[in-house]
């Protein structure tokens, strides 16, 4: 477990069952003194206090426990954290090899023999809201945050300065990159869902790609489940994409590409467990499936990683990597997707920040490809109970709704959302009709209109969105991380500065989210612009305004998973998406009762979690 993490951490929205399995296996048994008189009054002091010890609980436990549904379960897993990153690269050589832009389409990396089991590609993802907690932290635009991160994971003032190997990342992949597939992934699904509402997913589609919500609908609600978006979240999209693509364009197994992701919250580690985003899903492979993200920092475990090698983070450079440590990717379709000029398409910025929302903006592309189907349309937007619940509505120029939405975010909202949803129960009463009190339908706090008319929810567990994520760096932690990393000290002493409120605080995180969707990416990588190439005619970069919708070019997208999908054979619906499962509680059950939670347990150690 990190050092940084300590019990303070563990508020979590909702709190851990009562019944966890664990403590109550380690419960001791409270043996009574014998010879002891019924009618002896005793004193406080005779009475002997018995004292659990402390449970050891692990991954394993919480996906086969229903018990408790909390981002503390992530924080719970030992292996993911800073400390198994450092030891994973003092432990493996970096696999390097000088292939250029066009790829190493032999099939085995130059030199390595397609590579050993001592050795390892390194590639790292990065989320945005990991960068703007950063760029709040010390001062910084969002797009200097994300530099000072390449150089700490890959430059030579990083981590490549130390260690017993002298390892560092190869590949940095900015998320927002497959975010973007999956927002044109999740419009063409929510029209699929309108247009078939007898499919496989049931109205309204709710989101998938907050893993705390995903673990409280499996193990509390399965009645969600025919809702959840059957898409992978970019944290997954990336891991697929890197490993799936360097496997066969390197000849290497999956297993020798090691791949961690920094992301806002420590719910992302568990996401990262399942079983269901293994290699097994779209490699085939015999032996045991490779997790499709290795391991999940967040961004103060990236600071004690920058920590733990003595490096003083907000002393990095803020200057894009030179192209001798920023190399080609292997596939020069997927390298100009990646880390081209055009990656991370601005917004056009139509709608106010709040609108988007700093989760990934879903909901919003949702609606920009409604009103983009219909010209004259516009979005109405009317608040909830609470500033994280409001209701959305394209409405056609004659006045006619034409798609309803909603976003719930919190446990708290989401509590109410699962419970509305929840189906009618049928009265046991002789004669009587199907009890309807349990089929109330999210009604956005009063907002108005028909409930069962929505199409489309965005649920995220935390309140204001991954930008408040339980990973991110607290407005209490600040002035210690400033004074420890070298900045704000003039004459000897620490510039004094005032710091927010935490909800204040928040807001600036959100306005650094907001600042590189402001700045001119033309000139994003200077230096660091390797092989990118000029977009040819029919390339997936060629598109046109008419299939731009919310600043993402919809053709270029599709042309890229088409590209994927026949670079690595595997069709591009098992590549995408995912699934679900029902979590049923093993607590209080016999042990020849819980054989399905042993079941479960084997699954999650044979999937590599090693736990």
């Amino acid at each position: 477990m990190s050092a940084i993490l300590s019990a303070d951490d563990l508020n979590d929205f909702i709190n851990p069952g009562i019944a966890c399995i664990k403590p109550v296996e380690t419960l001791p048994q409270q043996q009574p003194e014998l010879n002891l008189n019924p009618y002896e009054v005793t004193t406080e002091e005779k009475v002997s206090a018995g004292t659990a010890p402390p449970a050891q609980i692990s991954l394993t436990d919480c996906l086969a426990c229903s018990g408790c549904v909390t981002s503390a379960e992530a924080v719970l897993v030992s292996l993911q954290s800073h400390s198994e990153v450092l030891d994973s690269l003092d432990r493996f050589t970096e696999l390097r090899s000088p292939w250029s832009q066009e790829g190493a389409t032999s099939g085995v990396v130059e030199g390595s023999n397609g590579g050993t089991p001592q050795q390892k590609i390194f590639v790292a993802s990065v989320s945005p809201q990991t960068r703007a907690s950063l760029a709040a932290t010390y001062n910084v635009s969002e797009r200097e945050a994300g530099y000072m991160i390449s150089q700490l994971l890959s430059g030579p003032y990083g981590l490549r300065s130390g260690g017993a190997q002298g390892s560092g990342f190869q590949w940095i992949v900015d998320t927002n990159v497959m975010r973007e597939v999956a927002l044109v992934a999740a419009a063409e699904e929510a029209q699929q869902a309108i247009n078939a509402p007898n499919g496989d997913l049931k109205r309204p589609v709710l989101t998938s790609a907050c893993p705390g919500w995903i673990c409280y609908a499996e193990k509390t609600h399965p009645h969600i489940l025919p809702h959840l978006s059957k898409l992978k979240s970019p944290q997954a999209l990336t891991g697929t994409l890197i490993k799936s693509v360097l496997a066969k364009k390197l000849g290497v197994p999956p297993e020798l590409v090691w791949h961690m992701a920094v992301m806002p919250c420590f719910d992302k580690k568990l996401e990262a467990s399942r079983r269901e985003l293994t290699s097994h899903t779209w490699h085939g492979q015999d032996g045991d499936a490779v997790r499709d993200v290795d391991c999940v920092i967040t961004a103060r475990e990236l600071l004690m990683l920058a920590e733990s090698r003595n490096i003083s983070f907000p002393c990095l450079p803020r200057t894009p990597l030179s192209k001798q440590y920023a190399p080609a990717f292997p596939d020069p379709t997927i390298n100009r997707f990646l880390f081209g000029r055009n990656r991370g398409q601005k917004r056009k910025r139509e709608a106010a920040d709040d609108e988007i929302g700093t989760s990934g903006g879903y909901l919003y592309h949702v609606l920009k490809t409604r009103q983009a189907q219909t010209p004259g349309s516009t979005i109405r937007i009317q608040r909830g109970r609470n500033a994280d619940v409001s209701e959305y509505t394209v409405v056609s120029a004659d006045g006619e709704p034409l798609l309803r939405a909603a976003r719930y975010y919190g446990f708290r909202n989401i509590q109410n959302l699962v419970r509305r949803l929840k189906p009618a129960k049928a009265s046991r009463m002789p004669g009587a009709a199907r009890k309807p009190g349990g089929a109330r339908k999210p009604n956005g706090g009063g907002a108005g209109g028909n409930e069962g008319e929505y199409a489309y929810v965005e649920v995220m567990a935390c309140p204001g969105g991954c930008t408040n994520g339980g990973g991110q760096i607290k407005v209490g932690d600040v002035a210690t991380l400033r004074q420890v990393g070298g900045t704000g000290i003039e004459n000897g002493s620490v510039e004094q500065e005032m710091l927010p409120a935490q909800r204040d605080w928040l807001a600036r995180v959100d306005e650094a989210y907001w600042s590189a969707e402001s700045d001119d990416l033309d000139n994003a990588f200077e230096d660091g612009d390797v092989g990118l190439g000029d977009a040819q005619p029919g390339d997936h970069n060629a598109g046109s305004e008419a299939d731009t919708v919310d600043g993402i070019d919809r053709r270029r997208v599709k042309r890229l998973t088409e590209h994927w999908s026949s670079v690595t054979g595997v069709e591009v619906e098992k590549l995408v998406s995912t699934t679900y499962r029902a979590v049923e509680s093993d607590v209080g059950k016999s042990k020849g009762e819980s054989s399905e939670m042993e079941k479960v347990s084997a699954l999650a150690v044979a999937a590599g979690g090693g736990w």
